[in-house]
């Protein structure tokens, strides 16, 4: 599962899709608690990058590829092609929540 192929791109050099499986998801919300709030926003005030908060959309985005790979497998399909990632922040009393969702299409492959 850990070797599947998965690609932003429609095709996957070398094969050919010989069955569209079906479209697959993975959602993942992480709670960035308020210490890393913290000093998110100071480095926002400061200048330079947040490294509490790229370890975050790292983890998360490893997360969804994973258990898209998981869904995939599931459905025992050869790879999934056209994959779209999409971060969102949602917060509200005093709380942060960070969404991503992976999508795309899990396929069936030969090689060409």
């Amino acid at each position: 599962m850990a070797h599947m192929v998965v690609t932003t791109t429609d095709t996957v050099p070398g094969h050919t899709i010989t069955k569209v499986v079906d479209v697959v998801s993975a959602e993942c919300a992480y709670g960035m608690n308020l210490f890393k709030d913290f000093f998110a926003n100071v480095t926002d005030v400061v200048g330079g990058r947040s490294g509490s908060t790229q370890k975050v959309l790292r983890d998360a985005r490893r997360q969804v590829m994973a258990e898209l790979r998981a869904e995939a497998f599931a459905l025992e399909a050869h790879a999934v092609v056209g994959v779209r990632l999409d971060f969102n922040e949602f917060s509200g009393g005093g709380k942060s929540m960070l969404f991503v969702v992976a999508t795309g299409t899990a396929v069936n492959l030969k090689p060409a």
